[in-house]
This record gives C-alpha cells, structure tokens and sequence, in this order.
C-alpha cells in the first residue's frame, strides 16, 4: 500500500523510492550500485592520469621541443622547407603520409622498407638508396615536437622575409599551440570534476535511502552530503588502493626514464674558457678540421689544439682583442689554454676517429652535426650505444680502392645483392668496441 503523502514533492518522491526498496532488496541494490559507483571512480581517476601518459599526437606537438631535436638530428639531411639536402624536404609531410606512417618510418625505417611499403621503397630508390637513420627513443611527443616545428617553419617562413617578424610569428605560433593544449586539458579535468560530482551525489542518494529504510533520515545540506561523500571516497580501500597504484606507475616511469638518460650528454654545451666560434671559422673561413683538430685523420683522437697552432693567425690579427690576450698569456706562462671537452664517450668504449675518417670516408658532421653553423658547440647526437649500432647497420662500406677488403667484397657480393654494411665485416661483434 502506498504511503499516505502522495503530493508531488522532494519528501513524497524520497517516500516512494523508500517504499519502492524492502529491507532485503535495498540491501541488495545498495551494494550493486556502490559498486558499479566504485567502478567508475577508478575509471575516472584512470582517465584523468591519461593526459599524463599517453602521447598528445601531431596536432598538439611542440614546436620548440621539434625545432632542437630538428636541429640536432634532422638537419644535416632534411630541410623543413621543399629543398632537397641528402633527402626529401619536409614541407607538407603530413599531407603526403598519415601520422602513424610516419612514427613507424622514424622509429625504425629497415623495417618499413623490408615490409614492402611502395612509399617507402620509392624513397630508398630515389635517394641512393641511403637509409635514413632509425631513431627508436623518439615516441609520440618528440615526433609530433618536430612535425609541429615544420609545419610552424614553413607557416613563418614568408613572414620572416618581410622584415625579420618571423621570429615573433614562431613564438606567437608556438604559444597559440601550448594555450590550447592547456585549455582543452583544463576542459577535460573540469568535466571530470563535474562527473565526479555527479557520481558522489548519487552515491549519497543511495545512502539516504538506505538510511531512510531504516527510519534514519539525513538532514544535512548538499554541500556537507558532498564533503561526507567525498571524505568516504578517500576512506574506501578501493580508492587507496587505486591512487597507490597510480602513483607507483608513475614514480616507476620517472625512475626508468632516469635511469635510460645517466650518462647521455646530448644537448651539452659548455662555456669555454675562451669564445671560439665555430660558425666563423669553419663555416665563413673554412677552415678545414683536420687543421686545429690535427689527429682527426690519422689517430685514435681529434685532438685539442693548441696555443700555437691559434698564433699561426693570430699573431697578426685582432692582437688587441681581450680574448685574443688570453692565447699570448698561456704562450708566455707556458701553461695550457683549458678547453673544455664537449664529446665525451666512456672509458670502456673504444674509438678511432681515423678508422671513421679516413678510412670509412665519413664527415664530421656525421657524428658531430652541422658544426660550421654552431657559434657554440654541443653534443648534437646521443653518441649511445644503440646510435653507434644503428649507424653500422645501416653504412655501406667504402671499399673502392682498399685491398683489404678485397676478399671479403668478392664473397658478399657472390652471397647477396645487397650493398656490403658494416655489420657484415664485424661491426656489431662486442670486442670491436669493448676490449
């Protein structure tokens, strides 16, 4: 039988849906839903730690982040723009191949190009066959860092030439980028907030009947409801649980990517004792390397000029230069100007810059990026491991004119079509590193 109160109201609908649960089935529907509400407070929280986690894509990359790692790994081969340097130029890459192409070619192009890709084989045939290099640390944000900068690049590139307000249209491009990242993520968290609300509500809804059922009516205000509610939720065992998890996840993720970076200097670039510019040396004088760097041809070490060899110019130009003072005191003194080492690799690595040079034909740039452009030196590349076992992989050796490889050229060539690397003749063997 109904309750008497049958007048439309809060007091009346809150008197049927007591009525409407009997002592076994309010205890029974009281647990499925506090459950099913449980559920979805890990899923939310879940989905809240998600933006932290999980990669942004091409459309929300930074482009300050891209321009550096542009810069220091992309450079030497690509322009941003439509020029050809050892491959394609990158303007509108994104328009001739989807994101997730793109990811899969950077992190590990052998594989695309093994796979039979038509793309992909067209771009090994088109540019001498010449691999480009696998960059398998690069994950979401660094990929779509670089995608964004080229695309900013080419937007800014116009403007630039009218008057040098290109830079201002970058940083205005890569601020619009970063505000509506932080609008959309704010939206997000605002939303979750509300949802999160909601639930609590409900939650408290559920326990008001239950209370209700039992002759206990609560008359405290939504805003106490909610804080109770919200103090109950920290209090449950499930909740705790959820957000230990989460945070050892995240503290284990934050030791990991520690741990992979001990020992990697990429980036470093130290204040030398004395400003030497590079960019005006080897760039706008080209002055070849082996010049001051007089083993970088000949032994296991470039090597770090010396005071001298700076007076072979400088004894007569810019003699009044304070820096330049400062080459005349260390002559005088007979003590050593202390430079500071940029590329530094462990003891327990072996390296010979003739092997590379001389022998193997590379360039400096190779290893040490677009030098002639650097006004201050850095460490451009990782110089890790893996880079070092990629680049053997992926090197054709240059055998023409070398007896030595003779033999071996003639049984490689007799075994595969393929262009001899330097994985064959012992590239990745341990000790040919380690010993």
């Amino acid at each position: 039988m109904l309750p008497k109160k049958s007048k439309f109201s809060f007091d009346g609908t809150f008197s049927m849906a007591r009525f409407a649960l009997t002592k076994k089935a309010s205890i029974y529907n009281r647990d499925m839903y506090k459950s099913h509400i449980r559920i979805l407070l890990l899923l939310l929280l879940s989905l809240s730690a998600a933006p932290l986690t999980f990669g942004q894509g091409s459309a929300d990359g930074d482009p300050a982040l891209g321009e550096k790692l542009f810069k220091n790994n992309c450079a030497q081969c690509h322009a941003y723009d439509d020029a050809v340097v050892v491959g394609p130029g990158l303007k509108g890459i994104e328009e001739r191949r989807d994101y997730q192409w793109l990811k899969e070619w950077i992190q590990n192009p052998a594989a695309v190009i093994a796979s039979g890709d038509d793309y992909a084989v067209e771009l090994y045939e088109k540019y001498n066959k010449t691999q480009m290099t696998a960059f398998q640390s690069f994950g979401d944000a660094e990929i779509s860092g670089i995608l964004a900068y080229v695309k900013q690049a080419n937007e800014a590139a116009p403007v630039a030439a009218d008057g040098g307000a290109g830079t201002a249209a970058a940083a205005t491009a890569d601020s619009g980028s970063s505000s509506v990242f932080n609008i959309v993520l704010i939206a997000l968290l605002v939303i979750m907030g509300l949802v999160l609300v909601a639930l609590l509500a409900v939650l408290n809804l559920l326990s008001q009947i239950t209370k209700a059922d039992g002759g206990e009516i609560d008359t405290r205000g939504f805003g106490e409801r909610i804080s109770g509610g919200l103090k109950n939720v920290f209090q449950n065992a499930t909740v705790r649980n959820a957000i230990v998890v989460l945070f050892l996840l995240f503290g284990a993720k934050a030791t990991f990517d520690g741990l992979y970076s001990i020992g990697v200097h990429q980036g470093y670039a130290p204040t030398q004792p004395i400003p030497f510019s590079h960019k005006l040396h080897a760039g706008d004088m080209e002055i070849n390397c082996a010049y001051c760097h007089t083993g970088v041809y000949k032994g296991k070490q470039a090597g770090i000029p010396s005071a001298s060899i700076c007076m072979n110019c400088h004894n007569t130009i810019k003699q009044g230069s304070p820096n330049i003072q400062k080459i005349y005191t260390a002559l005088e003194t007979d003590q050593p100007i202390e430079w500071v080492r940029v590329h530094n690799l462990p003891d327990l690595a072996y390296f010979n810059h003739s092997q590379h040079t001389a022998v193997a034909g590379l360039d400096c740039e190779n290893c040490h990026g677009e030098i002639p452009q650097m006004e201050v030196v850095e460490q451009r590349h990782s110089l890790t491991m893996g880079w070092c076992i990629d680049c053997h992989r992926q090197t054709d050796v240059n055998a023409k004119g070398n007896a030595y490889y003779d033999a071996l050229l003639e049984a490689h060539n007799s075994a595969s079509s393929e262009n001899m690397k330097v994985e064959d003749i012992g590239g990745l063997e341990c000790a040919r590193c380690h010993y």
